[in-house]
């Protein structure tokens, strides 16, 4: 350090004066886990860059399905296009159960249709959460019959605990006549398929 007279005399630093890279992550002494994935924030901690949407997955439906008349069934999406952390059952139970804990966007769309024209009363679709509907949507057609083939969504916005929780999807189609009931299956006009994300929270 300089001396003035018979005094030491501290002498400011510009930023040209540090050359680059000589302060590493072991110098900085903000709280917090220090590494490539965090950021230095104004209050001298060390905090997670942005999140992540996953658990996520998306499945449609490879063929039609054949479902009987005026029952609550179970869309068997079967075909995974995306499942991050293998959360959905593709297989046997046709269902999410993600094992993060958080706030989640699901999705479904189921297309129900009979081969009678004019025939379809009511299309329904549900998504359940353990085995209880927690979204629902319909057309409604009891006044006229005016349905053949029929595409019905259902979004929402459900809690999720992270460790028993599954979302599943159903459908249900009522009508007056014919003697085929399906929901379509991918490459249909009336397609299926299921799908859910978690939100950054």
């Amino acid at each position: 350090m300089p001396f003035i007279g018979n005094k030491p005399t501290a002498i400011p630093l510009s930023g040209d004066d540090i050359q680059d890279g000589t302060i590493g992550l072991a110098d900085l002494s903000a709280t917090g886990t220090k590494d490539a994935t965090t950021f230095l924030r104004g209050d001298n901690t060390f905090a997670s860059a942005g999140g992540a949407n996953t658990p996520a997955f998306f499945a449609t439906l490879s063929s039609t399905q054949t479902v009987s008349n005026e029952t609550s069934t179970k869309a068997q999406c079967n075909t995974e296009i995306l499942d991050t952390d293998s959360a959905y059952d593709n297989a046997t139970n046709y269902r999410f159960t993600p094992q993060v804990a958080g706030k989640y966007f699901v999705f479904g769309q189921i297309g129900m249709s009979t081969n009678t024209n004019n025939s379809v009363q009511l299309a329904v679709t549900t998504i359940k959460k353990n085995g209880s509907t927690i979204l629902y949507n319909q057309f409604d057609f009891r006044t006229n019959y005016a349905g053949q083939q029929n595409m019905v969504m259902c979004h929402g916005i459900i809690d999720m605990n992270g460790s028993s929780d599954y979302l599943e999807l159903f459908g249900e189609i009522y009508v007056v006549a014919g003697s085929t009931y399906q929901f379509g299956g991918s490459g249909s006009n009336n397609s299926t398929s299921f799908g859910a994300y978690k939100i950054i929270e």
